[in-house]
């Protein structure tokens, strides 16, 4: 929501300006003291005020009032920072005439801000009445009632594979101990609950269990109504004859009618754990498979049910859509020659969302089938989907987004600014949400940490789709739903967001390119709101970025980092959290204090004089970024620093780390200290050299890795191990030009995680080696194995003798 959002950037804004001291900004302290209290208050009220009771068509009032008194002080703070550098770079004004300009512009912000906390101010005293008369009509209004429906539930139209259905249906017939939960989980509109009904529905179901009752959940639950529900499904009583009981004297009942029976409780629509905390002990376990199915839209709730079986429901692949297309327009009857290819192209565009299938299918059936009318409907897609008259669709899935809680909303409306079927890279959507200011720091993480865990909670709830995993399983790409990206669309434009935030982004992005001239340099470097900036110019030097105090990202080519030429000139870069591309970067003290948070560090090492003293570029620092998660060196062909890079070690924070080294460098001694890193989940080592020629891993070794590459390492013969088990996590393991190899570890084999071996230009033995261990792995677990391995043969290969390896989880490509 914009509200939430125009003050979490307002408070960074503060808090920007108590920190950094370029340019210098005449705030009273008076003043910054009752923004910070206000702001505080009004964001709490919000989390409070944002209930899922609301479900407002238009953007509230009171919400509207606070962003815009809130972009307002914003717009005051940042025009008194842009007159400031104006005149401070300005060659023209006099002396007499800067300080004239400064002090009219001090006393004109603080009047601005002054106006703006009135407006605050008064907004706040109408928001504590709000949230009193609010607090009371939650306590006392009627919440939606549980279904009415009894064991007569139907399907109606829907296509399921039969995997699907029959994968629940074997999971609620086979005798296991205990109380079984399963659960099924996905996006609004995508058939949880008819995937439920059609199984409730079989009769091999309902001979099963000697009792069946279905209780819609609902996200306003009122326990006692559901429990009502329950018990006139299980005791065939009348809800009226019920409805004086209390709540305990109702959960009462339904135990002792479920104990020592088999029952099947289907719990649709279940939206937080509260619900099932609320009602579960009035469930008996009797021991004989009695089970309870969940239907829910949030996919971590199934964790915290315990629950003993869960699926993941899918979006409808295009044969399927077809199907169940074809089923609502004509039913059994023949589907008209003439309208099947505009037809499957609708039924392809609702993007395998069965709710927009019937919706649009719906209204296909009723309009008169010819080529003019559906190509209309094609052209419509989205409008007939989201129509005034058929809101269900969309009312159905803004239930999620009123859902949210306050801080999500932002981050969700974000994703409409993205193309339809846009692949969307995480780092990307992370850097804009930062930039965007509308994310809020929490427990010492930072900002880029806490946007991964509002991500995965996106995730979790189904409104955003993961399309690409990392090779350490991370998410790296997602995607949106064209019907919620919709959403995203319609109530960002009702709560005016995407005006603000697309105009506040146009002054954070800077690309610099050859055409500029280092003289050039100063004129931008002033860009008090930049945070990100990318220069891919050869300069000699850059270190005119210490007057940008939000630069959170540099990424730069063929550039040096240097520190500020006057040293008394101490700035301290806390903001930054990422460098890429810097040369011979030199990690002295100096540079450990002023960029103290730094997260990713890409780093590239050419052939230069300053080397050739000990430990110039004081790679033993390393270790003191105590925030460091990823770390990328390369060593150029030429650089001969090994000197520096003996000494090169790391925080015990690293995740991921990538070594690229000169032919001469030794491996034995660095891979000693990579693999006590603790967290370390993520290795690339290319080039460099083994001087025993043997790799030895020993006990307790890499205890966190999921993926290992080894490039190039020609002097690499013999790869050993003196631990029971290694890699105990590793999940892909890439083997690339490794051409003096003989072997491999045939306890690699025996890893639980293990997913994929890659193999590409190494030697025939180790190619054997690696069917062994398939073909020993076979005879333990059946040809079904959880990896597989992958050989892509180089040029130089005998094709055809490694096509002779070829078989079961062991693919040569050809």
């Amino acid at each position: 929501m914009a509200a939430y959002a125009a003050l979490v950037s307002l408070m960074h804004l503060i808090d920007t300006i108590e920190l950094h001291h370029f340019p210098f900004i005449s705030l009273h302290k008076h003043q910054i003291q009752s923004l910070t209290e206000i702001v505080t208050f009004l964001l709490e009220f919000l989390q409070a005020y944002n209930s899922p009771v609301s479900d407002r068509d238009k953007a509230d009032p009171l919400e509207m009032r606070i962003a815009d008194a809130a972009y307002a002080a914003e717009d005051a703070i940042e025009s008194h920072i842009v007159h400031k550098i104006q005149l401070s770079e300005s060659s023209i004004a006099t002396k007499p005439r800067q300080s004239f300009y400064s002090r009219f512009r001090g006393l004109k912000l603080r009047q601005d801000v002054q106006n703006v906390i009135k407006e605050l101010d008064r907004i706040k005293r109408v928001a504590m009445e709000t949230n009193t008369k609010k607090m009371v009509v939650f306590r006392d209004q009627p919440r939606r009632s549980a279904s009415s429906s009894t064991g007569n539930k139907s399907s109606g139209t829907m296509v399921l594979p039969d995997h699907v259905l029959y994968g629940i249906m074997e999971k609620l017939v086979v005798d296991e101990p205990g109380r079984q939960v399963i659960t099924i989980t996905g996006m609004g509109g995508i058939g949880k609950t008819a995937l439920a009904q059609t199984v409730y529905s079989k009769q091999v179901i309902k001979e099963r269990f000697d009792i069946r009752a279905w209780a819609t959940i609902s996200e306003h639950y009122n326990t006692r109504e559901i429990l009502c529900e329950l018990v006139s499904q299980t005791t065939n009583q009348k809800k009226e004859k019920l409805s004086e009981r209390s709540e305990a004297e109702l959960g009462l009942e339904l135990h002792k009618y479920l104990f020592g029976i088999r029952f099947l409780i289907v719990m649709d629509d279940m939206w937080n754990i509260e619900s099932w905390n609320e009602i579960q002990h009035f469930f008996p376990n009797n021991g004989n498979s009695s089970h309870i199915m969940v239907t829910t839209r949030l996919s971590h709730l199934g964790s915290q049910l315990n629950n003993h079986y869960s699926h993941q429901m899918e979006f409808l692949d295009e044969v399927n859509s077809w199907v169940l297309f074809s089923k609502i327009v004509f039913g059994d009857e023949p589907f008209p020659l003439e309208l099947e290819k505009i037809g499957k192209e609708i039924a392809y565009n609702c993007r395998g969302l069965p709710l927009s299938i019937v919706v649009v299918g719906g209204n296909l059936k009723n309009m008169e089938p010819t080529q003019e009318c559906w190509e209309s409907i094609r052209k419509n897609l989205t409008s007939i989907v989201n129509s005034n008259n058929d809101k269900h669709c969309l009312r159905l899935l803004k239930m999620s987004y009123n859902h949210l809680p306050v801080y999500l909303k932002p981050c969700f409306l974000h994703m409409g600014m993205f193309g339809e079927d846009a692949a969307i890279k995480v780092s990307t959507l992370i850097q804009l949400w930062v930039r965007g200011r509308f994310l809020k720091p929490k427990d010492g993480k930072s900002l880029e940490a806490i946007g991964k865990g509002f991500l995965k909670d996106l995730v979790h709830r189904n409104l955003i789709l993961v399309d690409e995993l990392g090779s350490t399983g991370n998410i790296k790409q997602v995607k949106v739903h064209d019907l919620l990206r919709d959403l995203c669309l319609n109530q960002g434009e009702k709560e005016g967001f995407y005006h603000r935030n697309t105009s506040q982004e146009k002054l954070q992005h800077l690309n610099v390119e050859d055409g500029f001239s280092s003289s050039n340099f100063p004129s931008f470097s002033h860009l008090w709101n930049l945070q990100k900036l990318t220069v891919s110019c050869s300069w000699a030097t850059l270190n005119e970025i210490w007057k940008i105090p939000q630069l959170r990202h540099l990424d730069v080519v063929a550039t040096r980092l240097l520190l500020p030429e006057s040293p008394g000139d101490f700035v301290v870069m806390r903001n930054l959290v990422v460098v890429e591309g810097a040369i011979n970067f030199k990690c002295d003290e100096e540079m450990i204090k002023r960029i103290p948070n730094i997260m990713k560090l890409r780093i590239k090492y050419l052939e230069s004089m300053e080397m050739r003293n000990n430990d110039y570029y004081c790679l033993s620092n390393i270790k003191h970024f105590c925030k460091l998660e990823s770390l990328d060196i390369l060593c150029g062909y030429q650089f001969r620093g090994n000197v520096s890079l003996c000494k090169l070690t790391f925080p015990p924070t690293l995740k991921s780390l990538k070594l690229v080294m000169s032919d001469d460098f030794e491996w034995e001694i660095m891979l000693e200290r990579i693999g006590s890193l603790p967290l370390l989940e993520k290795l690339k080592l290319r080039y460099g050299r083994f001087g025993t020629c043997k790799w030895k891993i020993f006990e307790g070794q890499f205890s966190c890795l999921k993926y290992l590459e080894l490039s190039s390492c020609h002097s690499l013969k013999h790869w050993t191990t003196e631990a029971g088990s290694i890699f105990p996590r590793l999940e892909k393991l890439t083997l690339l030009s490794l051409k003096g190899l003989e072997n491999m570890p045939y306890e690699i084999g025996d890893i639980p995680t293990l997913q994929k071996i890659l193999m590409s230009g190494c030697r025939k033995s180790v190619v054997k080696c690696a069917k062994d261990i398939v073909e020993e792995q076979m005879d333990c677990q059946g040809d079904n194995l959880p990896f597989h391995v992958f050989v892509r043969p180089s040029p130089l290969d005998d094709n055809k003798a490694m096509q002779n390896f070829a078989g079961p989880n062991f693919v040569v490509a050809e």
